[in-house]
């Protein structure tokens, strides 16, 4: 048994025809096959197509909302200290101040109140991850920012298909980004989706992603009626090329497909791994779904006193099962100006959380393996206290 990862992504002949067909055709820029993926994600979603935008990666999208929203100097956006090192960058680049609120423990999602008690007079955005897929408050959340006059982002790396009361977690706020890159259930190598509720904020990011060209600008005249110097250029802000391409969008295509039977996979080890660490006392498994929350099952996490974890960790290493932490409390970082903040549930989390191997290409085999491994760890290490 070689080594088991945390994360692996699922590919094989049906993408690898569908890049064929791309070559084939001779164009891997932005064209037809990243369209029909911009619209069949928006399907997936539950929202009109031309509110949602293929980009490169999420982490573009994360610094185009927040540029989108206008965000400087004097104004602060609320996001919770375990997200991704993105979230955090993409509002200081801004000139924006991050400042994070507290999660619970259990969920490493932010409650409503924990996001209403970081809220402050300067406070313009809320940054919400949906840590390791579950939707968390995210209603809840929405409603406050509503009724404060707050534009919510979701942060949907990790919520490719998860639900609350069957609405998509993205379509809760005002802007939404998905991670489609090498590590994600979804994957296209790298790649994102923006989406953008409101219909002219999101032709504006549209055009945003390409350079800050209008649509009407260059080799999109072509056709149109109007050839005549179809060169000549119209940019309306200085935007950077974070557009999707064909061979991005046609990989996507084929994983959208696939991804219900990505999920239900996922959801059949999840369940093995609560069978089978039940017995353990000294570990904690991700808690129950609230009624009318589905998650997509991008992490499965336990938890245990923080030497039991770091020791946890190093017995899987040595049994041949890569694991790790997501993500790391962002008011510990010094560039981000926050150490001073006490957010005792994100701290108890940092210290107790170990994120378990959780793919679709996982065996039966390798899911005992991994769960045998982690009891006897646990075990060993409570005949020494």
């Amino acid at each position: 048994m070689g080594r088991i990862n945390v994360f692996q992504p699922t590919l094989g002949d049906e993408e690898a025809a569908a890049v064929a067909a791309v070559f084939a055709g001779n164009w891997l820029g932005y064209g037809p096959r990243a369209k029909a993926f911009e619209a069949e994600f928006a399907a997936h979603l539950g929202v009109a197509a031309e509110h949602t935008v293929l980009i490169n990666c999420a982490t573009s999208g994360l610094f185009l909302a927040i540029e989108l929203l206008e965000l400087g100097a004097g104004d602060e956006v609320v996001l919770p200290s375990p997200s991704f090192v993105a979230a955090g960058n993409a509002v200081l680049a801004s000139g924006a101040r991050p400042v994070f609120c507290d999660v619970d423990p259990a969920t490493l999602n932010p409650t409503a109140d924990h996001v209403a008690a970081a809220l402050t007079p300067d406070t313009k955005a809320v940054l919400l991850l949906h840590f390791g897929g579950y939707p968390g408050d995210v209603a809840a959340i929405a409603r406050l920012c509503r009724d404060r006059g707050v534009t919510l982002i979701e942060d949907a790396a990790c919520a490719v298909a998860s639900r609350v009361d069957g609405q998509a977690c993205g379509t809760f706020g005002d802007l939404a980004v998905w991670s489609f890159d090498a590590m994600k259930m979804l994957v296209t190598g790298d790649g994102g989706m923006l989406y953008v509720r409101d219909r002219e904020l999101a032709d504006k990011a549209r055009r945003h992603a390409y350079y800050g060209m209008v649509e009407s600008s260059g080799l999109s005249k072509v056709g149109s009626g109007r050839t005549a110097r179809w060169w000549d250029l119209e940019v309306e802000h200085p935007g950077r090329r974070i557009i999707g391409n064909d061979v991005t969008g046609a990989i996507g295509s084929v994983q959208l497909r696939r991804l219900p039977g990505f999920v239900e996979r996922r959801r059949e080890i999840a369940a093995t791994y609560d069978l089978l660490l039940a017995g353990e006392p000294a570990l904690r498994v991700p808690p129950p779904l609230p009624a009318g929350h589905e998650t997509c099952h991008y992490f499965y996490w336990v938890r245990t006193d923080p030497v039991t974890r770091d020791r946890l960790a190093a017995d899987l290493l040595d049994a041949g099962v890569y694991t790790t932490f997501r993500y790391p409390a962002l008011h510990h970082v010094p560039l981000y100006g926050a150490t001073h903040q006490v957010l005792p549930g994100a701290d108890q989390a940092a210290e107790e959380t170990l994120l378990l191997p959780l793919h679709q290409g996982l065996t039966d085999a390798d899911v005992r393996h991994v769960a045998d491994a982690v009891c006897r760890s646990v075990s060993a290490e409570r005949a020494t206290v």
